[in-house]
């Protein structure tokens, strides 16, 4: 189906001097990239693509690229405005109270408010989270649930949404989220072409974590522990019980438990869940059919089991989640 519009949408990418290159390119590609698909339809762009900052110029990002932006202050009041973050935000933060100012007027005249990564510290510091449910890089989440006591942090997951206001986590999570606003504004089919066209999936469901196990493994630092769960991710499809874990591991369970509770916060059943669920996420996303052959070689005891866990963790079935990655 061919998307219609129904007029162009201003849409703000809020920068200044340190703010992290990629987020920003990273939603204005996606934007971007709507707009060609449109035009390769016939249809005129339905996003007009401005770059703001406190002062206007050219702005040094993180890296060795500076962008060119137009002055806040100046700008026209956007539809859809994005905060990106920075590396060091709480300097950010205090240098450049405008941008806190903007965010707490615009809170209540933009359709769209986002926090990118840590730019979540701006809507923070204006009081637009308060009472909210709100994500940012992992980083730092724990420093925004104590810094800002009001905004309800959910440091897990890759986007929400409370009303106008989005957060989301850091860097290649702003891409997720905004394919998620053009699935939104212009639907699913467009959205899914831009993110073929991107080569990355559409799109990480706002509620999956930012971590893989993988990742957190490699994180662990003791040894023991580290050693079990890379080998726990290479036998997922087999019994992983607790007492063959304490085996594996030659301690008691109630040992086991204990350590592996205190080295990754997490007990070893919790690990277990999570890396079933990646893999059944991969294999899904991978165009992988059977649900019963997916639920055996990751683990599940059965397809309701691993139906209940995707429900808990992801709020989606997996029969809903490989038709997001791969259509109908």
């Amino acid at each position: 189906m061919t998307p219609t519009c129904s007029g162009t949408r201003r849409v703000h990418i809020v920068i200044y001097p340190g703010f992290k290159a990629l987020e920003a390119i990273g939603a204005l590609t996606v934007f971007n990239y709507a707009n060609a698909q449109l035009a390769a339809n016939g249809i005129a762009p339905h996003y007009a693509l401005h770059l703001v900052a406190p002062s206007g110029g050219a702005v040094q990002s993180d890296t060795l690229v500076h962008m060119q932006a137009e002055g806040l202050r100046d700008s026209l009041k956007p539809h859809t405005a994005l905060i990106v973050g920075a590396r060091d935000i709480d300097t950010a933060v205090q240098q450049h109270r405008l941008i806190v100012d903007w965010c707490r007027h615009a809170a209540h005249q933009v359709e769209r408010l986002v926090g990118v990564c840590s730019g979540a510290f701006f809507l923070a510091q204006a009081g637009v989270l308060d009472t909210l449910q709100a994500t940012t890089h992992w980083s730092v989440a724990s420093r925004l649930a104590a810094d800002f006591p009001a905004v309800q942090v959910n440091a897990d997951a890759i986007f929400i949404q409370q009303g106008r206001i989005w957060t989301c986590a850091g860097v290649t999570a702003a891409i997720d989220l905004s394919l998620a606003l053009v699935e939104q504004d212009l639907g699913q089919p467009l959205a899914l072409s831009v993110a073929r066209e991107l080569v990355v999936y559409l799109k990480r469901p706002g509620g999956q974590s930012q971590f893989s196990q993988h990742l957190g493994s490699q994180m662990t630092p003791h040894a023991g522990v580290k050693a079990l769960q890379l080998w726990i991710l290479q036998h997922l499809d087999q019994p992983l019980t607790l007492e063959v874990l304490a085996n594996r591991a030659n301690m008691s369970s109630r040992n086991l438990r204990r350590v592996f509770q205190r080295e990754t916060n997490s007990t070893p059943a919790a690990f277990i869940e999570r890396a079933r669920l990646e893999r059944a996420r991969r294999l899904l996303a991978d165009g992988e059919a059977a649900l019963k052959r997916v639920a055996a070689q990751c683990g599940f005891t059965s397809e309701d089991n691993m139906r209940r866990v995707f429900q808990r963790h992801l709020g989606v079935t997996p029969k809903a989640y490989k038709v997001q990655y791969n259509g109908p």
